[in-house]
């Protein structure tokens, strides 16, 4: 059963695009970004390394603001099964991106909604919504050109979709258009729904 009670939602990132991702429902929110160690467990598939990471986030944010509806979401970019985070420099952006041209990259984008609000029990919703990718096969002078002008040096995979790396991408496949940018609405507005939000009344 949803919570009745009045609803203070947080957004537990410090992600620019998450916060634009979420500014679209026009409801009202904070953000707080929380303080976990983001590494991956050793012998954790990416699919539970996204789901635990997301919880994980909507918790430490949640110990803060205890009454709070708190969202928390976690990307794990994935090829052939081995994790590809965050290149962090624009050498293991270009080497990220010469490893999967031509290939298939398949991005697990999990979210958890954490409840908190007294009569919710404490409950938390979490989800996984894969994207696949298919990155065009483009030689290394346009591999680096790309980056120099966009520098995605934060995200996963190299490549923003929203910006200028969609001229890199060849294909996307999701049931979740906004997933890949990093805050899969749809299946959040199904978990904020869940809880008792309204979003036009």
């Amino acid at each position: 059963m949803p919570s009745s009670a009045p609803f203070h939602l947080v957004l537990a990132s410090s992600s620019q695009y998450r916060k634009e991702l979420l500014s679209r429902l026009r409801i009202p929110f904070d953000v707080l970004a929380p303080r976990i160690d983001e590494t991956p467990n050793m012998d954790e598939t990416p699919h539970a390394t996204a789901l635990r990471l997301a919880r994980e986030k909507a918790e430490a944010v949640a110990k803060l603001m205890p009454q709070a509806l708190v969202i928390g979401s976690d990307q794990v970019a994935t090829l052939d099964g081995e994790q590809i985070g965050k290149p962090g420099s624009h050498e293991n952006a270009l080497k990220q991106l010469q490893k999967m041209r031509g290939r298939q990259v398949i991005f697990h984008t999990a979210l958890c909604v954490w409840d908190g609000r007294d009569g919710a029990m404490h409950q938390a919703q979490v989800e996984n919504v894969q994207t696949a990718v298919k990155f065009r096969d483009l030689p290394d002078n346009e591999l680096d050109a790309y980056l120099r002008i966009e520098q995605p040096y934060d995200c996963a995979g190299s490549a923003k979709n929203e910006g200028l790396g969609i001229a890199i991408i060849e294909k996307i496949e999701s049931t979740d258009p906004t997933a890949l940018t990093g805050l899969p609405l749809i299946a959040l507005t199904s978990m904020l729904r869940r809880a008792g939000v309204q979003f036009f009344s």
